[in-house]
This record gives C-alpha cells, structure tokens and sequence, in this order.
C-alpha cells in the first residue's frame, strides 16, 4: 500500500469521525475500503515487535486484498518462517508472499537511543508485575510506591515505614523477570500519627497483632492465588515445580528446587506475602 493511500485513509477516519454527517462520494470512500489491509498490516508489524525473534528485524510488510508480501533480512530461517505464520494467522489473510532473505552475517543498524515499540510493551509488563507484587506484600500495607521501567531499569520511589520494607521491596523488583536493575529511592517516613492520642504508634507488637488479625481475615485461596502469581513474575523460581496451598494463613510448599538459593527465595517470597503467618518448607526439595 503506497504512502498516498494511507495517507487517504487516514483523512477519511478523521473526516468520519469529526463530520459524521458529510457525504462522501463513491470515489471519496475507495481509500475506507482498503481499512482492513491496513489493520492487516498493522497487526502483523505489532506481533512481530512483541515477539523476542523477531522484534527489531528489518521486515517490511505490504497487505492488498488479503494477499501479504514480507520483504526484508533476518538471521535464521526458523525466523522467516515464523514470520510467515504470524502473517497467515491474521484474519483476513488468503496468502503470504514471503520474501524474506535469510543472512547469519547480517546486523541490525544500531539502534536509536529512543525505546522501541517492544520495549515500551516490555517496560509495562515489568511495572506491571513489579506493582502487583508490591500490592501483595505486607511492607506494602498502607503505602504508596511509583514503580517506572525504562528499558529494564527500575526505579522505585516512595515512603516506607522502615529499611526493613525498603529491602524486601527492592529484592522483590531485583527479582522479577526482565529486571537489569534497580535505583531505590525509597525513604524511610516518620511513623503515623494516632488520630485520638496524637502519638507516634511505634509498637511493634502492636504492628504484629494486626498482621495477624488481618490474616485471619484474608481468604486462604487469596494467599495461594497470590504466591503462585509472586512465583510466575519472579525471574529466580520455577513455579511449575512448585506446588502452594494454604490453610488458615500457613501456607504449604511442595516440589523440587533446583538449588539452596531457589529455595530460600521461594520460602521468603511466601513469606513476604501479606496475611501469611508462616510457611511449611519441609516438602520443599532439592533436585
């Protein structure tokens, strides 16, 4: 599709979104008519940013009519044809050309210092995971942490009652998928003021009787749910050898392990998960 008819196409959206009530001659809507090879195309180049083999390749899709022609350079067959099935999987599509040219020794052009589309999607996915793990723990509670992603560096910010909360938080991001790094630039604040009182609450027998009450009151289906999800999103544990249950708060680990280190991150991740009152390891086991 030639750069004239996009450009068509788009002056028609824009002319049927903002004057709805214009009529449009039979030649006038022609350029609406080519919408879904536009779509097409569209779907296909966004598939192929998502995907790790194929983000950043030079692949140039063309759509009319249903007929898909790729043209470009990538470094292994595996990825031409991958790339051929991306494109026949896309509704509307009868048939795909693929001309894409198989070269080991080629090399992207170095990349421009702005983030690509795939990264944009990568950064959200991380903060994402970072944001629902940190929703989960019990350092969170009552808290407001700004988790930011720029091509897999973290940043953290916000107040937290103390260092013990800044460390789990900053380990709970180090070890999620994708991570590179981590900057915290979590703050230790002053303690909460009592409404009726006007002291400072800096019992910490206190804190752990309201973990406790609140764990009570957490469903036990709610802790495991909660722990598998912590599992997935964490780069250093294998959730599918892992098996969780929880009864009144205690929650119950299973499987095999491939090291101590695993292991040890697994309990404490558990551990970490808000309304739980301890955890049972002894079925955890080394491989």
């Amino acid at each position: 599709m030639s750069i004239k008819s996009r450009k068509l196409i788009m002056v028609s959206i824009i002319g049927a979104l903002y004057f709805p009530t214009t009529q449009l001659s039979a030649a006038e809507l022609t350029p609406v008519a080519n919408m879904n090879s536009v779509r097409q195309e569209m779907e296909i180049w966004t598939t192929y940013q998502i995907s790790p083999f194929l983000r950043g390749s030079d692949i140039s899709v063309f759509v009319k009519d249903g007929k898909v022609t790729l043209k470009g350079t990538v470094t292994e067959d595996v990825n031409k044809e991958l790339a051929k099935a991306i494109a026949a999987g896309v509704k509307g599509v009868n048939s795909v050309d693929n001309q894409i040219e198989v070269d080991k020794n080629y090399k992207n052009a170095k990349p421009s210092q702005e983030r690509s589309y795939a990264a944009i999607v990568d950064d959200a996915g991380i903060t994402t995971a970072i944001k629902s793990k940190l929703l989960w723990s019990k350092f969170s509670d009552g808290v407001t942490i700004n988790v930011d992603t720029y091509q897999g560096k973290v940043t953290l910010s916000g107040d937290v009652s103390n260092q013990a909360s800044i460390n789990s938080m900053t380990a709970m991001a180090k070890n999620t998928q994708g991570v590179l790094s981590v900057d915290s630039r979590l703050m230790i604040a002053d303690a909460p003021m009592d409404k009726e009182t006007n002291k400072y609450k800096e019992d910490e027998e206190k804190e752990d009787e309201n973990e406790e009450k609140e764990g009570t009151l957490l469903a036990d289906r709610w802790i495991t749910t909660k722990v598998k999800s912590t599992y997935m999103y964490s780069s250093n544990v294998d959730s599918d050898d892992i098996s969780v249950s929880t009864l009144d708060g205690v929650v119950l680990l299973e499987g095999k392990v491939k090291s101590g280190s695993e292991r040890a991150l697994a309990i404490e991740l558990a551990k970490n998960i808000r309304g739980v009152k301890s955890v049972t390891s002894s079925k955890l086991l080394l491989l």
